[in-house]
C-alpha cells in the first residue's frame, strides 16, 4: 500500500516540533511535506519584502532545523518532499530581491532538503507570461532558474519537481506555467537526458487542476512516471481552497466537485508508486485547535482509502 503524507504547516511549530510530528504520526501518516515555503512567504515577496531568514549560513540553518529533523525521525515520519519558497522570480521587483532568491534562497533550500534527507523538492515556475509574451518564453525563464539548481540536484540525488499552477486574469482563473502535460513530458525528458540523471520531475496538484478544468486521468496518463510527488486537496472549482477531498459537491446529488475517480485511474495508468501527499494545511486552521488531531486523522483515512482503491485495482489487474 502506498504511504500517506501531509504538510507540516499548521501542524509542526518551531518551538516544539516534536509535538507536531507526534500528532502527524498518531494520525496515521508516515511521511510529510516540509513547508519550507512558510519561512519566506509569497505574500511578502509579491510586496517586495525580504525577512532575512535565508541570510543565515547553511550551518546556522541546519542548526535551526536540527530539532525538526530529530523530531521527525523520533516519530517515524519521513520527510519525503519539501516546497521551496515561491515565487523564485518577481518580474517587477528589484535586482536585489531577484538575486537574493536566486543566489541565497534557492541553493540554501536545496541544502536544507539534503540535510533532511529529502529527495524531492517542489518549485513554482515563474508566472511571467504576460511580461514575456508567450508560454515558451515563460518556460525559458523557468529553465534559466532551474539551470542554477539542477547541478546541485544531480550531486545531491534530489529531484526538483515543477507543478501545474494557475494564474488570475481579471475575474478569471486560467492555466498557469507547466500546465501542458505533453510539453512538460518532452521538457522533463530532454533535461534529464542532458544531465544523465533524474534531476527534474513533476508534481501534480489536484486543486490547481480542478479550478482550471484539467482532465486528471488524461493528464496523469501523459506524464506517467515523470510524476514524482502529489499535492492532494479539494476546492469548489472556483477558488484554491486547499481543503480535504470530498468536501465540495457539484449538485444536490452530492457528486464531488473534483474527479477523484479519474484521479485514481490516472495514478494507476501513470504507475504512481510514491506517496499520497496532502496539501491541506488550511483545514487545520478551520478546526478548533482541540480538533486538529481529528481533522488530521480524517485526512489520513482518506489517504488510506485512496491507497486501498489503488491496491484493489492493482490486484484486479494481476
Amino acid at each position: 500500500m502506498l504511504e500517506i503524507g501531509v504538510q507540516t504547516h499548521n501542524a509542526v511549530s518551531d518551538d516544539n516540533p516534536n509535538a507536531g510530528f507526534k500528532m502527524i504520526s498518531d494520525a496515521g501518516f508516515t511521511c510529510c511535506d516540509f513547508s519550507l515555503n512558510m519561512y519566506l512567504k509569497n505574500t511578502d515577496l509579491y510586496e517586495q519584502r525580504l525577512n532575512g531568514f535565508f541570510d543565515k549560513s547553511i550551518n546556522e540553518l541546519e542548526s535551526f532545523f536540527s530539532l525538526h529533523k530529530k523530531a521527525a525521525i523520533d516519530n517515524g515520519i519521513r520527510i519525503h518532499q519539501m516546497h521551496m519558497p515561491y515565487p523564485n522570480f518577481v518580474p517587477d521587483a528589484s535586482d536585489e530581491i531577484n538575486n537574493y532568491l536566486l543566489n541565497e534562497m534557492a541553493p540554501k533550500s536545496m541544502q536544507i532538503s539534503d540535510f533532511f534527507g529529502c529527495r524531492y523538492i517542489v518549485v513554482h515556475a515563474p508566472k511571467v507570461k504576460r511580461f514575456y509574451g508567450s508560454e515558451e518564453a515563460e518556460w525559458e525563464k523557468a529553465e534559466e532558474f532551474l539551470s542554477h539548481i539542477l547541478p546541485m540536484a544531480k550531486e545531491m540525488g534530489i529531484t526538483v519537481c515543477v507543478e501545474n499552477i494557475y494564474i488570475s486574469a481579471g475575474a478569471h482563473i486560467i492555466e498557469g506555467p507547466c500546465g501542458n502535460p505533453t510539453k512538460m513530458a518532452e521538457r522533463i525528458d530532454r533535461i534529464n537526458d542532458e544531465y544523465k540523471a533524474e534531476v527534474l520531475g513533476y508534481c501534480f496538484d489536484t486543486g490547481h487542476a480542478n479550478i482550471v478544468g484539467l482532465d486528471f486521468e488524461k493528464f496523469l496518463n501523459i506524464l506517467g512516471k515523470r510524476v514524482k510527488v502529489l499535492h492532494i486537496h479539494d476546492n469548489d472549482g472556483i477558488s484554491d481552497l486547499h481543503q480535504m477531498p470530498f468536501t465540495f459537491t457539484k449538485t444536490r446529488e452530492n457528486n464531488p466537485s473534483t474527479d477523484w475517480n479519474g484521479f485514481l485511474r490516472g495514478l494507476r495508468a501513470a504507475g504512481f508508486d510514491k506517496v499520497l501527499s496532502f496539501e491541506t494545511a488550511p483545514v487545520l486552521k478551520s478546526f478548533p485547535e482541540e480538533l486538529r488531531p481529528v481533522a488530521l486523522r480524517t485526512i489520513a483515512d482518506i489517504g488510506k482509502y485512496f491507497a486501498a482503491k489503488l491496491d484493489a485495482t492493482s490486484a484486479e489487474d494481476t
